[in-house]
């Protein structure tokens, strides 16, 4: 529910993560691009990377480090296979964990996939005012994430609250 503020657009980073996909065949990243610039805001940055802890580590880190992106989204990595591991490669790197986003995530995903939504990790979390989302890889559980969620709270008029308050473009620090 949007309030009366005003819109501010975020600047937007997009990472994929996957063994086999490539930017040609990346549904979930050209859903999550098509999404965001829907919504009004900015792609700023998107690349690929192998489900190689250090190497997506490396890319998110940069990400991070740079003042004018405020929002990461990640797509893949997120279940319970042996090659799932972006949340143990992205989590140590934040400041504070969103909780509620993962527990928000399963609960609209039950709707969709039933009890195997047990098996997502997705998570998120705040560094360096940048705010980073890890979503799984299915275009539909993009989609899922952003309509239900992050469509909302990184829109600066929604009420009672959003993210865009905390990241330096919101507290006035771009």
């Amino acid at each position: 529910m949007p309030g009366t503020a005003d819109f501010k657009p975020l600047n937007i980073a997009v990472l994929t993560l996957s063994d086999t996909r490539t930017l040609a065949t990346d549904t979930s990243g050209d859903a999550l691009v098509e999404l965001l610039t829907q919504a009004g805001h900015h792609l700023v940055a998107r690349e690929l990377c192998a489900d190689n802890v250090y190497q997506m580590r490396a890319i998110v880190s940069g990400w991070i480090a740079d003042a004018g992106i405020h929002v990461v989204i990640t797509t893949g990595g997120t279940g319970f296979t042996h090659r799932d591991s972006t949340p143990e490669a992205l989590m140590p790197l934040f400041d504070k964990n969103i909780e509620g986003f993962g527990e928000l995530f399963r609960q609209h995903s039950v709707e969709e996939i039933g009890s195997s939504t047990v098996q997502s990790r997705c998570c998120a979390g705040l560094a360096n005012k940048t705010l980073v989302f890890c979503l799984p890889g299915s275009t539909g559980a993009c989609r899922t994430g952003w309509n239900r969620i992050l469509q909302e709270q990184l829109d600066s008029r929604h009420r009672p609250c959003n993210f865009v308050s905390i990241t330096a473009l919101g507290s006035g620090q771009h």
